[in-house]
């Protein structure tokens, strides 16, 4: 059995490696990469809309979502020329959670809302499941979501929130039932970070990278609607 690369594989490698070394990549990230300098909110940004301006931004998504379509192994050596131009990680919390989420389950209305922006980088997003107290134990969250009218008033916290100092909006577990088992009763929403009421506060680790170029925070909602 031949596990080698094919002809058009390796082709397919040689323009990313191309594209990754052209004159389009931001070379003030290539030079705080190289430098090992800690990249700002704007220098991420800047990355992100390089790989969308490449066309490489939807890489795991299917094409009649924006997506390029490619194979498993297309994608395979695309991450790895990445690794070894030493690119910044692609953030996965638009691309690779709550994006595939909005075109597996969403509306078309949430489609045509939140895919387009997610692709281009113009939204930056963060993830708000565990909570103080529950961790990775999601069926004990209590950040409650209640129903008033049009809206969810979403009272609780977030812990452990990667970057979301940076972030634009937050897709959030929040329980909007008690009755029936733990697991049940919890609703996936997505909420504009400017909404009044949300608070991001720092959580400094033991590496002591001070904000804003800290990693986690906690968030505070108190009657955001």
């Amino acid at each position: 059995m031949d596990i080698g690369f094919s002809e058009q594989d390796l082709q397919f490698q040689e323009e990313i490696r191309a594209g990754l070394n052209g004159a389009e990549y931001p070379a003030h990230v290539k030079e705080k990469q190289e430098k090992g300098t800690a990249l700002t909110k704007q220098d991420l940004i800047d990355f992100h809309k390089f790989l969308y301006s490449k066309g490489w931004m939807g890489y795991n998504w299917p094409e009649e979502y924006g997506g390029t379509g490619w194979s498993p192994v297309q994608i395979y050596l695309f991450l790895n020329e990445l690794a070894a131009a030493q690119c910044p990680t692609i953030l996965p919390f638009g691309l690779n959670m709550v994006g595939p989420v909005i075109y597996t389950f969403g509306t078309q209305e949430q489609k045509d809302r939140f895919l387009p922006d997610i692709l281009e980088f113009n939204t930056w997003w963060c993830q708000g499941y565990s909570e103080p107290g529950s961790g990775s134990d999601l069926a004990s969250l209590s950040t409650r979501a209640v129903r008033d009218g049009d809206h969810y008033v979403v009272n609780g916290s977030k812990i452990w929130t990667t970057l979301a100092q940076h972030a634009d909006w937050i897709f959030c577990l929040v329980r909007t039932s008690t009755e029936g088992k733990r697991q049940e009763g919890i609703s996936f929403l997505l909420i504009d970070m400017n909404t009044p009421g949300i608070r991001v506060e720092p959580i400094v680790l033991i590496d002591g990278e001070q904000p804003p170029h800290h990693e986690v925070n906690q968030v505070f909602f108190d009657d955001v609607r």
